[in-house]
Protein backbone atom coordinates (compact mmCIF):
# COMPACT_ATOMS: atom_id res chain seq x y z
CA UNK A 1 0.00 0.00 0.00
CA UNK A 2 1.35 3.31 -1.05
CA UNK A 3 1.83 6.00 2.35
CA UNK A 4 0.27 9.60 1.77
CA UNK A 5 0.76 10.00 5.04
CA UNK A 6 3.18 13.10 4.62
CA UNK A 7 1.11 14.64 1.78
CA UNK A 8 -0.92 17.45 3.94
CA UNK A 9 -1.05 21.06 3.94
CA UNK A 10 -1.54 24.10 6.51
CA UNK A 11 -4.48 26.14 5.27
CA UNK A 12 -3.58 29.78 6.87
CA UNK A 13 -5.46 32.14 3.85
CA UNK A 14 -8.71 33.07 5.53
CA UNK A 15 -11.48 32.37 8.62
CA UNK A 16 -15.27 32.46 8.42
CA UNK A 17 -16.39 34.11 12.00
CA UNK A 18 -20.46 34.25 12.83
CA UNK A 19 -19.78 37.92 12.89
CA UNK A 20 -18.71 38.52 9.69
CA UNK A 21 -21.52 36.31 7.66
CA UNK A 22 -24.76 37.19 6.43
CA UNK A 23 -27.63 36.19 7.36
CA UNK A 24 -28.46 34.39 3.98
CA UNK A 25 -26.50 31.87 2.67
CA UNK A 26 -27.42 32.74 -0.88
CA UNK A 27 -25.50 35.95 -0.15
CA UNK A 28 -22.64 34.24 1.77
CA UNK A 29 -22.56 31.94 -1.64
CA UNK A 30 -22.51 35.14 -3.54
CA UNK A 31 -19.52 36.24 -1.80
CA UNK A 32 -17.62 33.52 -2.18
CA UNK A 33 -18.61 32.63 -5.75
CA UNK A 34 -17.06 35.73 -6.60
CA UNK A 35 -14.09 35.46 -4.91
CA UNK A 36 -13.74 32.17 -6.75
CA UNK A 37 -14.62 34.18 -10.27
CA UNK A 38 -11.78 36.34 -9.45
CA UNK A 39 -9.03 33.99 -8.46
CA UNK A 40 -6.57 33.68 -11.29
CA UNK A 41 -5.75 30.10 -9.94
CA UNK A 42 -9.52 28.79 -10.48
CA UNK A 43 -10.10 28.16 -14.16
CA UNK A 44 -14.13 26.98 -13.42
CA UNK A 45 -15.34 28.34 -10.69
CA UNK A 46 -18.69 26.83 -11.67
CA UNK A 47 -17.70 23.29 -11.46
CA UNK A 48 -19.46 21.49 -9.18
CA UNK A 49 -19.65 17.62 -7.66
CA UNK A 50 -23.39 16.67 -7.81
CA UNK A 51 -23.81 13.51 -6.00
CA UNK A 52 -26.98 11.26 -5.90
CA UNK A 53 -28.22 7.85 -5.09
CA UNK A 54 -28.70 4.97 -7.26
CA UNK A 55 -30.66 2.25 -7.08
CA UNK A 56 -28.52 0.07 -5.10
CA UNK A 57 -28.20 2.51 -2.08
CA UNK A 58 -24.58 3.60 -3.58
CA UNK A 59 -23.88 7.14 -3.86
CA UNK A 60 -22.82 8.53 -7.11
CA UNK A 61 -21.01 11.23 -7.51
CA UNK A 62 -19.72 13.55 -10.76
CA UNK A 63 -18.83 16.89 -12.11
CA UNK A 64 -20.92 19.12 -13.73
CA UNK A 65 -21.27 23.06 -14.16
CA UNK A 66 -23.45 25.53 -12.33
CA UNK A 67 -25.14 27.63 -15.09
CA UNK A 68 -27.15 29.90 -13.35
CA UNK A 69 -28.46 30.76 -10.16
CA UNK A 70 -30.29 33.11 -7.16
CA UNK A 71 -32.30 33.26 -4.28
CA UNK A 72 -34.53 29.97 -5.41
CA UNK A 73 -31.98 27.75 -6.64
CA UNK A 74 -28.82 26.51 -8.03
CA UNK A 75 -29.37 25.40 -11.80
CA UNK A 76 -27.55 23.07 -13.96
CA UNK A 77 -28.39 21.14 -17.70
CA UNK A 78 -28.35 17.45 -18.21
CA UNK A 79 -30.02 14.50 -19.93
CA UNK A 80 -32.91 13.51 -17.93
CA UNK A 81 -32.79 10.08 -19.16
CA UNK A 82 -28.89 9.77 -17.72
CA UNK A 83 -27.60 8.35 -14.78
CA UNK A 84 -28.60 11.02 -12.46
CA UNK A 85 -31.69 12.02 -14.04
CA UNK A 86 -33.02 8.71 -13.34
CA UNK A 87 -31.93 9.15 -9.55
CA UNK A 88 -33.44 12.40 -9.29
CA UNK A 89 -36.73 11.60 -10.70
CA UNK A 90 -36.56 8.27 -7.77
CA UNK A 91 -35.50 10.57 -4.57
CA UNK A 92 -36.32 14.36 -5.84
CA UNK A 93 -33.04 14.87 -3.54
CA UNK A 94 -29.59 16.19 -4.73
CA UNK A 95 -25.79 17.03 -2.83
CA UNK A 96 -24.05 19.88 -4.60
CA UNK A 97 -20.49 20.24 -3.60
CA UNK A 98 -17.65 23.27 -4.97
CA UNK A 99 -14.28 22.78 -3.87
CA UNK A 100 -11.31 25.90 -4.55
CA UNK A 101 -8.44 24.41 -2.93
CA UNK A 102 -6.74 27.71 -3.50
CA UNK A 103 -8.90 29.31 -1.34
CA UNK A 104 -9.00 26.74 0.98
CA UNK A 105 -12.29 26.46 1.33
CA UNK A 106 -15.87 24.61 0.22
CA UNK A 107 -19.56 24.89 -0.07
CA UNK A 108 -22.12 21.31 0.40
CA UNK A 109 -25.47 22.03 -0.51
CA UNK A 110 -28.55 19.74 0.24
CA UNK A 111 -31.30 20.32 -1.98
CA UNK A 112 -35.02 19.30 -2.99
CA UNK A 113 -34.87 19.37 -6.74
CA UNK A 114 -37.13 19.67 -10.23
CA UNK A 115 -37.05 20.35 -13.40
CA UNK A 116 -36.92 23.76 -14.44
CA UNK A 117 -39.71 24.83 -16.96
CA UNK A 118 -39.36 24.14 -20.70
CA UNK A 119 -39.03 27.68 -21.74
CA UNK A 120 -35.73 28.17 -19.43
CA UNK A 121 -34.86 24.95 -21.14
CA UNK A 122 -35.37 25.84 -24.15
CA UNK A 123 -33.89 29.02 -24.12
CA UNK A 124 -30.67 27.82 -22.86
CA UNK A 125 -30.23 24.77 -25.23
CA UNK A 126 -29.90 27.49 -27.58
CA UNK A 127 -27.45 29.84 -26.45
CA UNK A 128 -25.27 26.83 -26.34
CA UNK A 129 -22.33 26.44 -29.21
CA UNK A 130 -23.50 24.60 -31.80
CA UNK A 131 -21.51 21.83 -31.10
CA UNK A 132 -22.30 21.38 -27.67
CA UNK A 133 -26.40 21.29 -29.16
CA UNK A 134 -25.42 18.54 -31.17
CA UNK A 135 -23.41 16.57 -28.92
CA UNK A 136 -26.60 16.43 -26.65
CA UNK A 137 -28.92 14.79 -29.53
CA UNK A 138 -25.76 12.35 -29.90
CA UNK A 139 -25.34 11.08 -26.95
CA UNK A 140 -27.89 8.35 -25.17
CA UNK A 141 -26.33 9.81 -21.57
CA UNK A 142 -25.14 6.98 -19.59
CA UNK A 143 -26.43 4.11 -22.02
CA UNK A 144 -23.89 1.41 -23.47
CA UNK A 145 -22.52 2.44 -26.73
CA UNK A 146 -19.97 0.09 -28.66
CA UNK A 147 -17.43 2.23 -29.54
CA UNK A 148 -15.98 5.96 -29.97
CA UNK A 149 -17.09 5.53 -33.70
CA UNK A 150 -21.29 5.38 -32.75
CA UNK A 151 -20.32 8.60 -31.56
CA UNK A 152 -18.57 9.97 -34.35
CA UNK A 153 -20.54 8.46 -36.95
CA UNK A 154 -23.74 9.78 -35.44
CA UNK A 155 -22.42 13.12 -34.97
CA UNK A 156 -21.62 13.47 -39.18
CA UNK A 157 -24.86 12.53 -39.84
CA UNK A 158 -26.40 14.52 -37.65
CA UNK A 159 -23.98 17.34 -39.22
CA UNK A 160 -25.66 16.66 -42.50
CA UNK A 161 -28.66 16.20 -41.49
CA UNK A 162 -29.00 20.13 -39.69
CA UNK A 163 -26.45 21.65 -41.81
CA UNK A 164 -28.69 25.33 -42.14
CA UNK A 165 -30.83 24.40 -39.92
CA UNK A 166 -31.82 25.58 -36.18
CA UNK A 167 -31.04 21.69 -34.07
CA UNK A 168 -33.95 21.11 -32.14
CA UNK A 169 -33.76 20.27 -28.10
CA UNK A 170 -34.17 16.94 -27.67
CA UNK A 171 -37.14 16.11 -24.90
CA UNK A 172 -35.28 14.12 -22.50
CA UNK A 173 -32.65 17.32 -21.92
CA UNK A 174 -32.56 20.11 -20.32
CA UNK A 175 -32.67 21.79 -16.71
CA UNK A 176 -32.64 20.91 -13.28
CA UNK A 177 -32.71 23.43 -10.05
CA UNK A 178 -31.68 22.57 -6.88
CA UNK A 179 -33.28 24.27 -3.87
CA UNK A 180 -31.35 24.23 -0.77
CA UNK A 181 -32.72 23.06 2.53
CA UNK A 182 -29.49 23.01 4.14
CA UNK A 183 -25.89 25.14 3.38
CA UNK A 184 -22.52 24.26 4.63
CA UNK A 185 -19.69 26.70 4.36
CA UNK A 186 -15.77 24.97 5.50
CA UNK A 187 -13.34 27.26 5.55
CA UNK A 188 -9.67 25.56 6.29
CA UNK A 189 -7.93 27.06 9.42
CA UNK A 190 -4.20 25.91 10.66
CA UNK A 191 -4.03 22.54 13.13
CA UNK A 192 -7.30 21.62 10.97
CA UNK A 193 -9.58 22.89 13.46
CA UNK A 194 -11.28 24.20 10.03
CA UNK A 195 -14.29 26.77 10.28
CA UNK A 196 -17.58 25.16 9.41
CA UNK A 197 -20.64 27.05 9.22
CA UNK A 198 -23.98 25.26 8.46
CA UNK A 199 -27.39 27.06 7.19
CA UNK A 200 -30.42 25.45 7.69
CA UNK A 201 -33.85 26.52 6.37
CA UNK A 202 -36.51 27.11 9.04
CA UNK A 203 -38.87 29.07 6.22
CA UNK A 204 -39.21 30.34 3.24
CA UNK A 205 -36.92 33.27 4.35
CA UNK A 206 -35.66 32.50 7.58
CA UNK A 207 -32.53 30.17 8.50
CA UNK A 208 -30.95 28.43 11.13
CA UNK A 209 -27.08 29.25 11.60
CA UNK A 210 -24.73 26.96 13.65
CA UNK A 211 -21.14 26.02 13.91
CA UNK A 212 -20.19 22.74 13.48
CA UNK A 213 -17.04 20.99 15.17
CA UNK A 214 -14.16 20.42 12.08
Amino acid sequence: MENLHDKRKSYEKAELLESEIKSSPLEQFKIWFKDAENSPEISEPNAMSISTVDEDGCPRTRVVLLKEYDESGFVFYTNYNSQKGKAIAETGKICLHFFWPSLERQISIKANIAKVSEENSENYFHSRPRGSQLGAVVSPQSSEIPNRDFLENRLEDLEKEFEGKDIDRPVNWGGFIAKPYEIEFWQGRPNRLHDRIVYKKMSEENWDISRLAP
